[in-house]
């Protein structure tokens, strides 16, 4: 692994955004590492790249695997990289195996949200779940749509119904995934089956108040977007403690101030909301604390509260005749492991339009993710790509 996550790697730690030179290069570099598996490389009409190897019958649906390459702004080198670096360790372990049906490696193109707002975007127009179009409305301000990076990559954002795959089409699909949580690293087990998987609901609250004179507006005549808005972001944790008990979290992650200037009073504010779990009914109930919060804000600050719904993602359950078969493979190893669900949202969430899908976890220390202190120990790591490996070998055969 050592090498793809110095794509974008400095002191700060690792950068390296959808569609950039860096995400490019990073991924050029890794396929350049393993052109002695004899790969078929394709990508499809948004920049999604396969990697096939063909089996005795190349009539068969593909078993599939993959994650992603880009990251966050200053994130750590574990998070998607694991799940396609260890997919292709997991073809090297099965080199010398004759495997009846073909397998194929994904590798998803932006993933994370931080550079379009949007997250696993890659699989969600491979499934037909979103249009180009439609993913370029989370664009922040003075940065390029995704519509506009496509174009500039040399993709037709026109075409993109090309990359759309039919239910079917693959056997089944596995990701291989750091925890991003606690559980595994506190309890010792060293591979996590997930069952759920929960989704994002994504909005951007709009405060717009009056902007003036921070000196000359005497504290009774304003209507302070930004005071109004820091009311909204405590009312959003509120919304989320109060359902916690069912796993679910909010957060406001982006706060946006206009006209953002020390002696004016702000008129403007845009908070962005990601509120997920794996539970709909506790994710609608802390929807509408928020929304009774927002109006009530309106009512007392006299400022004018909107909101923009961005995307709103329902959980997703996993096969469990896959999960079943990953616990056999994990008891007949011996290794130690525990049935869960994730709270983060992964490409698999989506590819279960299209096939049966399982994850499988490895511990994460500490659970710190999106963050320069990431890790994972290559112990585990080898632990999940042979789990991985025998489970491709027992479907392929």
């Amino acid at each position: 692994m050592a090498g793809v996550k110095d794509f974008g790697l400095s002191d700060k730690g690792v950068t390296r955004l959808a569609y950039t030179d860096l995400d490019f290069a990073a991924q050029a570099w890794l396929l350049e590492q393993v052109k002695d598996l004899n790969l078929t490389v394709t990508e499809d009409a948004v920049g999604n790249t396969f990697l096939r190897r063909p089996g005795i019958d190349n009539s068969l649906p593909p078993i599939a695997m993959g994650s992603h390459l880009d990251t966050v702004i200053q994130a750590g080198a574990y998070d998607g990289i694991v799940g396609v670096v260890g997919a292709l360790e997991a073809l090297y372990m099965l080199q010398d195996e004759k495997l009846t049906a073909p397998v194929e490696i994904i590798i998803f193109k932006a993933e994370e949200s931080s550079r379009f707002g949007y997250a696993t975007m890659g699989s969600k127009l491979m499934t037909g779940s979103a249009t180009p179009e439609q993913l370029s409305q989370g664009t922040k301000k003075n940065d390029k749509s995704f519509v506009e990076v496509l174009r500039e990559n040399g993709y037709n954002p026109d075409n993109y119904a090309e990359a759309i795959k039919k239910p079917g089409y693959y056997k089944c699909f596995l990701e291989i995934h750091i925890e991003q949580g606690k559980v595994l690293d506190e309890t010792g087990e060293q591979i996590g089956i997930v069952h759920n998987i929960a989704a994002p609901t994504r909005f951007k609250i709009i405060v717009d108040g009056m902007a003036d004179h921070s000196g000359a507006t005497p504290m009774g005549f304003r209507k302070d977007a930004l005071v109004a808005g820091a009311k909204l972001i405590l009312a959003v944790q509120k919304a989320a403690e109060e359902e916690a008990s069912k796993g679910t979290v909010a957060t406001v992650g982006v706060v946006d101030v206009e006209p953002s200037s020390i002696n004016v009073v702000p008129g403007k504010v845009t908070l962005w909301v990601d509120l997920r779990g794996v539970d709909n009914a506790s994710i609608a109930k802390a929807l509408d604390k928020i929304q009774h919060a927002m109006a009530n804000v309106a009512d007392s600050d006299k400022v004018i509260v909107s909101q923009e719904m961005l995307t709103a993602d329902k959980p997703v359950a996993l096969s469990d005749d896959l999960a079943y078969e990953f616990a056999k493979i994990c008891e007949e190893m011996g290794v130690k492991y525990r049935h869960m669900n994730s709270g983060a949202g992964h490409d698999a969430m989506h590819m279960v339009k299209l096939a049966p899908t399982s994850m499988l976890f490895i511990p994460c220390k500490e659970g710190i993710s999106h963050n320069p202190a990431e890790y994972a120990k290559l112990e585990d790591i080898c632990v999940g790509v042979e789990v991985l490996a025998k489970m491709v070998k027992k479907i392929a055969q």
